[in-house]
């Protein structure tokens, strides 16, 4: 397993980093570090297909449910992940990009800055630029520190589709104690990632 990791502490640099990489990514494949957290027993994974009328289709935890986003009505292909049991979700913003490179670099803009925005409070953001299976480039961000969101990516084949993720737990337990489940649902969202694919079923 090959994948390519660099910090970034400047948002500009991080973005002409990331530009030069979605041109030729060469991973195929990304797990989160493993950490020596205490043991808590958590449901065996089992996987099943997005079956929605979405521009998108993935596998995700049989142990979630699909819902839709109830942010902004509007956005008609924005869902979440939601794990009951964990109180958490994953929250999933589609973006059409439809040969656009202006609205394509604006939709990058947006994600990087989103993700950097938690500098203050994170104690470090690890970051890996993959390919997926159906060749489209990925950006997975893993931050650590009492942050808001502890783990945020976006997939994009760079010419119609744009897809950003990012974790939210609706508790104030620390992240520590959360950090088993965190990382439990980062293995889920690297199987989401990697079990993506972008489908015309619908427009934005």
């Amino acid at each position: 397993m090959l994948f390519l990791k660099k910090q970034f502490q400047n948002p500009a640099l991080a973005f002409c980093w990331l530009a030069l990489l979605l041109i030729g990514a060469c991973s195929e494949d990304y797990l989160p570090k493993p950490k020596g957290y205490n043991r808590i027993d958590l449901p065996m994974r089992d996987f099943v297909s997005l079956d929605k009328n979405l521009p998108y289709n993935f596998e995700y935890s049989v142990h979630a449910q699909m819902e839709r986003d109830s942010f902004n009505l509007q956005e008609k292909t924005w869902a979440n992940v939601h794990y009951t049991d964990f109180d958490a979700r994953v929250h999933l913003t589609y973006k059409a990009i439809k040969g656009d490179k202006a609205l394509f670099k604006t939709y990058l803009e947006d994600a990087m800055s989103l993700t950097f925005k938690h500098q203050v409070k994170a104690y470090g953001i690890d970051e890996a630029v993959l390919l997926t299976p159906k060749g489209y480039t990925g950006f997975v961000s893993e931050l650590s520190g009492d942050v808001p969101t502890q783990f945020q990516f976006f997939v994009t084949d760079s010419t119609q589709h744009f897809l950003r993720g990012a974790l939210y737990f609706q508790t104030a337990v620390k992240n520590d104690s959360l950090a088993p489940i965190i990382e439990y649902i980062k293995t889920d969202m690297i199987h989401l990632i990697n079990t993506l694919s972008f489908e015309l079923k619908m427009s934005n």
